[in-house]
């Protein structure tokens, strides 16, 4: 069964190191191992070399060790063996060496305090512990002693002086009140290293009674206070008012003033000092000055710098600390105290020495018998400590002899060891400052290999890392090792792999053919092992989809995509964190498997996401950040200076920009006079800019409020700033918009804008109307009026113009003199009508009217124009009256002439003209009679076909609905067609006007025919209706078409047929409807006949136009369809082209005739018209 274990690479390099460490003859800590084989003792746990007890609680030495067999323990008290069985209240923990003093029922500490050393001693030798000085820790009362009162001038020095009691430990000293507050301390008043309470200078506020030093005993958990000290501090004014009370007005004395002085010392006492300090101790150097101002602390090293990284001031630069001190700190230190009225110095000479520390301490020894072997100890300190060695807690020169060690100094040479050479050694390397002790045994040992990995142990590790494979080994003398890959693979070597000391088999880079089963060969002189593990390489987590950064507003919704891909053989968990740390516990963050979504996102989301993808080997991740931006906090602190009559500088203080930058801030004003609670636009600046100077009204209560901008939008209106009222002043403005106009003949209306509340600039507005009749040199007349925005005059002349101003006043004076404009009094209609009227008849639906303009006088107000009534009066086709329906023409300015558009042919109309101005029309001229001529017919109103045979049709059809004149004959035109949709030869008939139907003989039996028919007058050929027809069969070919009928098979083949033209009727129904042409009608589009005309120019007029397909039948080889409507001639002109009708003016030009000829009237619709479908008996026909 494989013992499975795993290898991350973050692991691996720690692994190897630790590896590198061990030595080859180590004993391993395997416990099956450790039971077989003897080991000499090894102190494993001690207490410290200085041990303080709490005399409360029982003492508690301790000494534990491991050997085989286990070690037995004794102990010495003060040099001499420690009898513990004679003392009671000492007892020994089972299976250990830790001493139990039982002091609480009745004992001392001070009774067994010493120095303590444990032995631990089996057969193979024997460790010793440290020596252990035992004391009992002791926090004494205050002796009692009397607290004299101090009493000091203001600025002189002070030192109020602890002495704490001393203890064990040394207690900590604070300085406290009455109320068990700590006295504040600063660059003036400040607690010394030794615990004084030490004043620079005094001032009248340290004036108190309760400066109590109080010192904490951390062993005890006890606080010992000293009595209070009372302080009392004279000013000068007061010392000065106290003995001139008590003196003669003849006596004259006064304390002096406060002087100024420069600084001295109060600690250290003179000018310099030494310091001893021990290696990687806290080296700690105080200088405290007096003076008046209070001195500042400088302090600089001599010859060298302050090291860096190591070096603190503490208590405001009065104490210099550097931590971890080495001898190069060695040197002088100087500190330099310094006020306005000079310097003093303190150099301190600073010497570190050294309590002993290991270079090399021993270390344990396997050997087998008959090897050579070392044990080195060395230590370094200041001075050079002194080396001596022991051999089971005996001096090794009093030891029994062994001929296979020789002691050199600090090593001992080992050579052909025995059995017998096993012992624990100690070195003890010493001086003034401290000792070190150190055990190490020599274990003489003569073992067979042994392999303590267990044997098919796993190992899995993910491709292109290290893979490490353990062979723990162990055997005397050491056994050689060697890898082999496979069952039958040769030894293991070369750059691919790296062997380790301690039998590891170390391949840096792993990839997945180093997958397999590894066997590991252990052999020395007295036998081999071998043992097989296994590794399996694995493919790397990746992810292949990473987070990416995002900006989202708040409130919205965000999400993270985080896609992985992993050895299918491992199982990966993803976990999400956001800034190193977990995700908040809301419901609005939801995982899912690929992603992590964050609803209503707040601010507090804003940060780092990542994704971390973990399986039992590896771990990956990715992140990116997400920022939540968001329209800007509101401005705020708006503050008003700088302020003048027409001006203010106004600031604020921006809020957050919600990680969007401002770009701008919009500044709004209220008019808390005028108009409370509104708010309007004033300016705006950048987003850089934090003030603005901004313009003012004179008479305004000004409130201002910032609003802040960015990308994202507009942030809410800050807090609205302190009210500011400029003072009142004239008006700096006049009403704009005036005008005059007249709203009756005898009146003048002058209308203005009237100012805004803020324009008024003061209190009283109101405004000064002025007229008089232009050209005339009337003076001016004048009205004050207020709060009004109009004013009438009566009694004016009609429509005269006059000249008008309006000016603003309040109570402090007028505005500046206004701008003059021109106005009129009211209208009147028009006194006179248009003469000379005369009508040109241009064609059969278009005439051109003259008229005489009537004089500008008469007019009796703004000429606007001339206005046209025209109706028709009767048709001259029909000779019958019709209902009157007038229609209007206007024609803007001064015209003299227009048109009449979209006038029916072969009509009498009548029409007159009257004059516009603004307050209506004038009187109508007379009547004017005239006939347009005769035009091209509209279309017969049906055309039907009835009666076939098989040689004829007759045909019927109706007048046209528009003559538009004397018919003169109709024309029939026909073709056939045949079963492929082709055209034969085309047949044309002249027929009388006087016609209404026709019989057509001599045709073919069932044959399709394709009829034209259109009506004609004198000027021309109408528009055509066409129509369709079938002649019917023989009746030999009728019977035998009934007998075929009478089959199956033509019954079926016949429902194809039919099948197959509705699918073909609906695809053309389909084309039709989306504007597309299907091929019948593009041949009828090739084949147009050029005998149809559209327009006549006989005369040099125009002539109707209708549509061209209509008037053309197709030839042979060319079709064009029929729906069995007509398309009605639409001779009706739109009468917005031509004047004022419902919705245009007329606007006529010398090119209007030429432009009238060349508008072409609307063609019907591509795709309008069609084929009649044909029945089933009709298209059986064709079949046949």
């Amino acid at each position: 069964m494989m013992t499975k274990k795993t290898i991350s690479a973050s692991r691996a390099f720690l692994i190897l190191f630790l590896c590198q460490m061990i030595t080859a003859l180590e004993v391993p800590l395997d416990p099956i191992l450790l039971k077989e084989l003897s080991q000499p003792p090894t102190i494993t746990q001690q207490s410290p070399k200085d041990y303080i007890v709490d005399p409360r609680e029982n003492i508690v030495i301790q000494c534990e060790a491991k050997g085989k067999p286990p070690p037995s323990f004794s102990w010495t008290r003060n040099g001499t063996h420690f009898d513990i069985d004679k003392d009671a209240r000492v007892t020994v923990k089972p299976n250990s060496g830790t001493l139990v003093i039982n002091i609480m029922n009745g004992g001392k500490a001070e009774a067994y305090e010493g120095v303590y050393q444990c032995t631990a001693r089996n057969e193979r030798g024997a460790a010793i512990s440290n020596n252990i000085v035992i004391r009992s820790s002791r926090s004494p009362l205050w002796t009692k002693e009397k607290v004299e009162p101090k009493h000091v001038r203001e600025g002189d020095p002070l030192v109020l002086h602890c002495s704490p009691p001393v203890g064990l430990p040394p207690p900590i000293i604070f300085w406290m009140d009455n109320s068990f507050q700590r006295l504040p301390q600063n660059e003036r008043v400040s607690q010394g290293l030794n615990g004084d309470l030490y004043f620079s200078n005094v001032k009248p506020e340290d004036t108190r009674e309760d400066y109590i030093c109080y010192a904490r005993f951390n062993h005890t958990q006890t606080i010992q206070q000293k009595q209070p000290i009372s302080v009392k501090v004279f000013s000068m004014d007061s010392l000065n008012e106290t003995i001139s009370a008590n003196l003669s007005g003849t006596d004259f004395y006064g304390a002096k003033p406060l002087t100024e002085r420069r600084p001295t010392l109060l600690t250290p006492v003179g000018s310099t000092s030494n310091k001893v300090e021990l290696r990687g101790n806290v080296l700690l150097l105080e200088c405290i000055a007096e003076g008046l101002p209070t001195p500042v602390i400088r302090w600089i090293k001599e010859g060298g710098e302050l090291p860096i990284n190591r070096t603190f001031f503490e208590n405001f630069k009065k104490t210099l600390k550097i931590i971890e001190v080495s001898e190069a700190d060695s040197g002088k230190y100087k500190c330099v105290a310094r006020n306005p009225l000079g310097s003093t110095h303190h150099t301190i000479t600073v010497t570190v020495k050294a309590a002993p520390y290991w270079i090399t301490a021993p270390r344990n020894l396997v050997l087998s018998p008959g090897e050579d072997g070392t044990l080195i100890c060395r230590a370094n300190g200041n001075p050079k400590p002194n080396i001596s060695w022991l051999t089971n807690g005996v001096p090794i020169a009093i030891a029994p002899e062994d001929p296979s060690r020789k002691v050199d100094g600090d090593t001992i040479i080992f050579s052909d060891v025995q059995e017998r050479s096993s012992a624990v050694y100690q070195c003890n390397a010493s001086n003034e400052y401290g000792y070190l002790l150190a055990n190490a045994f020599v274990n003489v040992l003569a073992e067979p290999p042994r392999i303590l990995t267990p044997a098919n142990k796993l190992y899995q590790v993910i491709a292109n890392n290290p893979a490490l494979l353990d062979c723990a080994f162990f055997g005397s003398p050491v056994p050689e090792i060697e890898w082999f890959k496979g069952v039958k693979g040769s030894i293991l070597r070369g750059d691919l792999y790296v062997f380790h000391d301690n039998g590891t088999l170390e391949i840096p880079v792993a990839q997945k053919d180093s997958t397999g089963t590894y066997t590991c060969v252990a052999r020395n002189k007295l036998g081999k092992v071998q043992n097989e593990v296994h590794l399996e390489v694995k493919d790397p987590t990746m992810i292949i989809k990473q987070p990416e950064y995002k900006i989202i507003q708040r409130g919205g919704q965000v999400s993270f995509e985080c896609t992985i891909k992993h050895d299918p053989t491992l199982i990966p968990t993803i976990t999400w964190v956001k800034d190193n740390g977990e995700l908040p516990d809301d419901e609005r963050f939801i995982i899912h498997k690929d992603s992590l979504a964050i609803m209503n996102v707040t601010d507090k989301d804003d940060g780092t996401y990542t994704c971390v993808a973990n399986t039992t080997l590896d771990s990956v991740s990715a992140s990116a950040v997400l920022t939540v931006v968001d329209r800007p906090n509101p401005p705020f602190d708006l503050e008003l200076t700088d302020q003048l009559e027409r001006s203010i500088q106004l600031s604020w203080i921006p809020g957050y920009d919600n990680n969007s930058p401002i770009t701008n801030f919009v500044i709004e004003y209220e008019d808390g006079m005028h108009e409370p609670g509104v708010w309007h636009y004033q300016t705006e600046v950048r987003g850089t800019q934090t003030t603005v100077q901004l313009k003012l009204s004179p008479y305004v209560n000004y409130s201002f409020r910032v609003i802040a901008v960015n990308e994202i939008g507009r942030s809410q209106p800050s807090e609205a700033s302190e009210q500011y009222l400029t003072k009142a002043a004239k008006p700096d403005e006049n009403p704009s918009g005036v005008q005059g106009i007249g709203s009756e003949p005898d009146n003048l209306v002058i209308i203005w804008e009237p100012l805004k509340g803020f324009q008024s600039n003061g209190p009283g507005l109101q405004y000064k109307v002025s007229w008089r009749q232009k050209d005339v040199g009337d003076e001016w007349t004048s009205v004050i009026v207020a709060n009004v925005s109009k004013y009438i005059v009566s009694g004016t002349p009609t429509f005269v113009p006059y000249e008008i101003k309006v000016q603003a006043l309040n109570d402090l004076g007028y505005a500046p003199e206004p701008a003059e404009v021109i106005g009129h009094s009211g209208e009147d209609l028009p006194m006179v009508a248009p003469g000379n009227v005369q009508v040109h008849i241009v064609n059969s639906t278009l005439a051109k009217v003259h008229w005489d303009p009537v004089p500008l006088k008469t007019v009796r107000g703004r000429l606007q124009g001339y206005r046209i009534y025209y109706w028709k009066v009767q048709s001259l086709s029909k000779r019958r009256r019709r209902h009157v329906e007038k229609k209007i023409l206007t024609f803007s300015g001064n015209k003299t002439h227009g048109m009449l558009p979209g006038l029916e042919p072969y009509s009498s109309y009548k029409l007159n003209v009257r004059v516009v101005n603004g307050k209506g029309e004038g009187p109508a001229s007379p009547d004017k009679l005239f006939k347009t001529p005769e035009g091209v017919p509209s279309s017969p109103s049906f055309l039907k076909i009835t009666n076939p045979t098989l040689d004829s049709l007759t045909l019927e059809w109706g007048l046209p609905t528009h003559p538009n004149g004397v018919l003169i004959a109709y024309t029939l035109k026909f073709q056939p067609i045949n079963s492929t949709h082709e055209f034969g030869p085309l047949v044309e008939i002249r027929i009388p006007a006087n016609e209404t139907s026709l019989i057509l003989s001599n045709l073919n039996y069932s044959t399709r025919y394709k009829f034209y028919f259109y009506a004609q007058t004198s000027v021309g050929a109408g528009s055509q209706i066409t129509e369709e027809a079938v002649t019917i069969m023989d009746e030999a070919m009728a019977s035998r078409q009934v007998d075929i009928a009478t089959q199956g098979w033509f019954i079926g083949l016949m429902c194809a047929v039919a099948l197959l033209i509705l699918i073909l009727l609906i695809v053309c129904f389909i084309r039709r409807n989306k504007g597309g042409k299907y091929p019948v009608k593009e041949k009828e589009d090739a084949h147009a006949d050029p005998e149809i005309q559209p327009m006549k120019e006989d005369d040099g007029t125009f002539g109707e136009y209708s549509d061209a397909e209509d008037h053309k039948p197709l030839k042979k080889g060319s079709r064009t369809p029929s729906d069995r409507t007509v398309k009605k001639e639409d001779s009706d002109d739109s009468l917005v082209d031509y004047g004022e009708g419902v919705n245009g003016q007329f606007n006529e030009d010398g090119s209007f005739i030429g432009q009238y000829s060349g508008k072409k009237e609307k063609e019907p619709a591509e795709g309008n018209e069609s084929s009649e479908a044909p029945s089933p008996v009709n298209a059986m026909n064709s079949f046949v």
